[in-house]
């Protein structure tokens, strides 16, 4: 079976409400000869979801929507927290979970990362589950047992129909934002590290349809190199998400 890539945007904590907006008309133009081949998701803050979202229902782009973060719970008291929920309202398709900076510096854990799965796919959305070692772990030759620890603790619980509609974005710690990234072949280990995980849990027909995505200093320069690759199956992109042209090289290159 034919996995259709997906190149998701990941805007971090940059762009306004209207510079969202603007970003989002910019880009697809840019991008609309390739809807049928590839996935187009973008992830922007919580306060320009909005105004993504209308851009995308009132001018019928092909684009997923995707927010960065989520809480586990439907309601409550949790100032400064997002429920599931809250996003199905804003037509989100996708949510982020477990990015490396959300376990750095906001305290996320393997737990919290499977609770928020959980959370995503019982308000019919769909996790992107981020995983990656550090330069510590990588230097110690541990990378891939370390990183089927972490897709372990996330899946666990979920059914294997969810387990196939899963998105895990593979991505190395030391080379976020660094301009430093694994060879294609070293990355494509890994995502084939992933599948296997997913495989071994879940069964071959998961492991199978699942898609695992590339991330880390992702650029129109080095993406056709990773693409390439048969177990990458497109990418999670961070600073050359933020420019159209940019991004919409990169989709083209998972074309």
């Amino acid at each position: 079976m034919a996995r259709r890539p997906m190149v998701a945007g990941n805007w971090k904590m940059y762009k306004t409400a209207g510079e969202g907006a603007i970003l989002t008309q910019n880009i697809d133009p840019l991008v609309a000869d390739f809807w049928e081949d590839v996935e187009v998701v973008v992830c922007p803050p919580f306060t320009a979801l909005k105004s993504v979202s209308t851009v995308i229902e009132l001018d019928r782009l092909k684009m997923g929507l995707g927010a960065q973060d989520v809480h586990w719970e439907d309601e409550g008291a949790f100032t400064g927290a997002i429920a599931p929920r809250m996003l199905v309202d804003l037509r989100c398709d996708y949510v982020i979970v477990g990015h490396s900076e959300r376990r750095e510096y906001f305290g996320e854990t393997d737990e919290t990362v499977n609770k928020k799965a959980h959370a995503v796919f019982a308000a019919n959305m769909v996790p992107i589950v981020c995983v990656g070692e550090s330069l510590a772990v990588r230097e110690a030759e541990e990378t891939e047992a370390f990183v089927r620890g972490q897709v372990r603790a996330a899946v666990e619980g979920l059914s294997a129909e969810q387990a196939a509609r899963l998105v895990i974005a593979y991505e190395p710690v030391w080379a976020i934002g660094t301009g430093r990234t694994p060879t294609p072949e070293g990355a494509n280990d890994v995502c084939r590290s992933i599948r296997a995980t997913v495989g071994a849990v879940f069964g071959q027909p998961a492991a199978i349809s699942v898609r695992v995505l590339y991330g880390g200093s992702v650029k129109p320069e080095n993406a056709s190199m990773f693409f390439a690759e048969p177990d990458i199956d497109g990418a999670l992109v961070g600073g050359a998400a933020l420019d159209a042209a940019s991004f919409a090289s990169i989709v083209q290159a998972a074309r």
